[in-house]
Parts: structure tokens; sequence; C-alpha cells
């Protein structure tokens, strides 16, 4: 397993959704009686992200309840627009932080990865791996035999210009298509990427 990197990197977890075709939100359906929210929240933890911070919209106060910390909760009022509205909140909730703190701080986070709750397949290996590149100017995101996938790294210096760009349900995607810089962290050798799109999915990959 690659170890965590030695420059804070903090985590973004988008659980804002209300999972319409799965039945519900997806933050709040169980994995071997475990919530994804919960087991998303401890693989950032476990793979050295610092400070986290979750994206809540659908339901939130039902998965706010379920966060060991409820101010790791992040609110994106216009959830319902799409993914890029949680993104755009959690950027501004990172910038907020970093604002309120001395940037020359060595504990200010160098970039943030942001990981989605539908993915309880992706583990602290693959999050590490991805984490082990971080730098205030990386584009970086997972790949699975060669198909991107998330997590993505975004160093601190795009935050801004990534919540500029995040709209509807395409979040970062037509941001990072631009990015000849883009760096493919290949994990298929740890895990799958593959999302849970329904709750028979939770079964397990393919």
């Amino acid at each position: 397993m690659t170890g965590p990197s030695p420059r804070p990197v903090a985590g973004l977890l988008l659980a804002a959704g209300a999972g319409r075709r799965f039945g519900g939100p997806k933050a709040l359906a169980q994995l071997d009686g475990e919530p994804l929210v919960l087991r998303a929240l401890r693989t950032l933890a476990a793979a050295g992200c610092d400070p986290v911070r979750v994206v809540v919209g659908a339901s939130a106060d039902q998965v706010r309840a379920l966060l060991p910390d409820p101010a790791q909760a992040v609110t994106a009022e216009d959830w319902a627009t799409g993914m890029g509205a949680s993104l755009r909140a959690g950027l501004a909730s990172l910038r907020r932080t970093e604002d309120t703190e001395h940037t020359e701080h060595t504990d200010q986070p160098v970039a943030a990865l942001v990981h989605l709750v539908d993915l309880p397949w992706v583990g602290p290996d693959i999050i590490a791996r991805v984490t082990a590149h971080a730098s205030a100017e990386t584009v970086a995101r997972a790949a699975y035999d060669g198909v991107p996938g998330h997590p993505v790294l975004l160093g601190r210096r795009w935050w801004g210009e990534v919540a500029g760009a995040a709209r509807g349900d395409r979040g970062a995607r037509d941001w990072l298509a631009t990015r000849a810089d883009l760096a493919l962290i290949e994990c298929g050798d740890l895990g799958s990427g593959r999302d849970v799109d329904r709750p028979g999915d939770l079964a397990g990959p393919a």
C-alpha cells in the first residue's frame, strides 16, 4: 500500500444526491451494516485526508446525524441542480477555512481529494496512491484499466477555477477535459472503481 502524502490533503466527500434511480439517498444505504457515507468517511480518514468535509443535500439532517462530527457537514443548498452544486459548496467551504487561517502554515491542505459516496470499493490504498501525487498544481484522477474514474485530486491553485466551471451533473468533468496536464493514476490493481447505481449493485463489483 502506498503511504499517505506527507503534505496535507483535504478530503471532499460528495454525498448530497437524492438517488432517484437507487430509490433513496445513497449516503444512507448500507453495505455490511454500515451506511455508505460512514464507509467513505472512514476510507478517507484511513488514507490520511485531513480535514474531511461531507457535502449533504437530500436528507441532509439524517446524513448529518450519522457523522461522528456534524461540523464536517457542508450543505449544498442547490444540491438538486446536480453534482456541480455539491462541488462548488465543498470547495467554497475549504476556501473559507483557508481564509480564516494563516495560509503560510504548513498544515494548510495543498490539494483536495474529491470522492463520491457511491464508490464503496474504492479503498484507502487507492486514495493514498492518488494523494501521493498531491501538490498545489496537481490535476489528477484515478484510472481503472486505463479508464478515468474517481477519486479526483485538485491542487489548491485550481479550486476557484474548478468551482467556477462546475455546472449541473457534470461536476468538474468539462474542466478536466481541457487539462493537458491531467495525470491518470492507474489503480485497477488495487480495486474496482465501479459505482453503486441500483440496490442490487451492493452485492459487489462484477
